[in-house]
């Protein structure tokens, strides 16, 4: 089984040419089943909920509490209910904590209520519970999360943001910024981190079972409602954007991109995204329109590959060569495997390291520089897109 362990492990000693671990990978399209994404969390709501000034009218040093002692039942706000924050509630329930909720919406207070959220931890207002809870997960729209996550820092309270985390590089940057300045942790919600098929992968690699890594390819696409406050690439193509940087441990270094727009609604529903991580070549598909749900990752190596469906959590190895004979070449099969996987949901593993996190019992996994550094490679997609060339990082 692929071990929590695996999912952490450096990758020194498996090195390319450019100095970054691994080497290649690439990524084919698989069908598969359904993950939650993230997609359509504010059904029939306007994506300006919860706009506020950061910070504005909290006092310095007001709500400030010490991190929670170790054994507590810690208090957590839940900003948003919608799609997704649904299954935030669910999750976070299972997990035992004490639940607040805040959202705009009085059917949406009232349907908490209903699956067990005391009346009285229902509020409308979130600010109106931050000095009751020990930390903060915020699942509003991408356009609030900078506003609301400032606020709840200057509360003295660490924050879980859904990915994207922040609607631009500057926003993201400012937040950093705002939780360093705090001394509070924020939590990026790039969930393929803690799927249990990027652990496997991460063990195959770090085993070395397709030797240098050669390229990669992604695609995180289906027939789906479109978002309203964000475009594809920087809702779905940045699960990848991440995945990469995490998997190969290297920074991005070069990025071009193809953006349609054809529901012309002002935001790309349909991209290709090619992505260097040194002189490993990925490339990123994500739409609207495909019949299905792909959620797939291939990696190819020198001794073979790696084919991963991340919908029905399934990794396979592919082992085999090109060899030369004389004046020709022959391909030549040497094995295939269906590698171990556990079957751990991944929002509750991110969720509780969250947690775990602001309880000083681990790390913060996904820190806000990694929510900084993948909208990075968003805004040079949408650069790369709108100039026709070649973007350097």
């Amino acid at each position: 089984m692929a071990s929590a362990a695996a999912a952490s492990a450096p990758l020194d000693g498996i090195r390319t040419t450019s100095g970054c671990p691994i080497g290649v990978w690439a990524v084919s399209p698989i069908s598969g089943g359904g993950v939650h994404d993230g997609t359509d969390k504010y059904p029939n709501r306007s994506p300006t909920l919860l706009w506020c000034a950061p910070s504005r009218n909290v006092p310095a040093g007001r709500w400030r509490r010490p991190r929670p002692r170790r054994g507590h039942r810690l208090n957590i706000l839940l900003v948003g209910l919608g799609r997704w924050g649904e299954l935030h509630l669910r999750v976070l329930g299972d997990l035992g904590v004490t639940l607040w909720v805040a959202d705009v919406s009085p059917a949406r207070l009232a349907w908490a209520v209903r699956r067990g959220v005391e009346s009285g931890r229902a509020v409308a207002d979130y600010r109106a519970a931050l000095a009751h809870v020990d930390a903060v997960d915020v699942v509003t729209p991408a356009d609030s999360h900078y506003a609301v996550a400032c606020e709840c820092l200057a509360a003295g309270l660490p924050c879980f943001v859904e990915k994207p985390l922040a609607r631009s590089v500057e926003e993201g940057r400012a937040l950093e910024a705002a939780a360093r300045a705090a001394g509070r942790l924020v939590q990026v919600g790039h969930i393929f981190r803690f799927h249990p098929v990027t652990a496997t992968l991460r063990e195959a690699l770090w085993a070395g079972r397709i030797g240098r890594v050669r390229y990669a390819a992604g695609r995180f696409s289906g027939f789906k409602r479109p978002r309203v406050d964000i475009g594809v690439t920087q809702t779905d193509a940045i699960h990848y954007f991440d995945l990469f940087t995490h998997l190969f441990a290297c920074e991005p270094t070069r990025v071009s991109a193809i953006q349609r727009d054809y529901l012309g609604r002002g935001l790309d529903d349909l991209s290709w995204t090619v992505v260097h991580y040194g002189d490993i070549p990925t490339v990123v598909e994500a739409n609207y329109f495909v019949p299905g749900v792909w959620r797939e990752c291939v990696i190819v190596g020198e001794r073979g590959a790696l084919v991963a469906d991340y919908s029905a959590s399934v990794v396979t190895l592919h082992l085999g060569e090109h060899l030369r004979r004389d004046e020709t070449w022959e391909a030549v099969e040497t094995g295939k495997e269906e590698l171990p996987t556990q079957r751990d949901e991944p929002l509750r593993l991110e969720l509780q390291s969250f947690l775990d996190a602001c309880s000083g019992r681990g790390p913060n996994r996904v820190p806000a520089s990694d929510g900084v550094r993948a909208l990075i490679v968003v805004e040079a997609a949408a650069r790369s897109a709108r100039l026709g060339r070649t973007v350097d990082l």
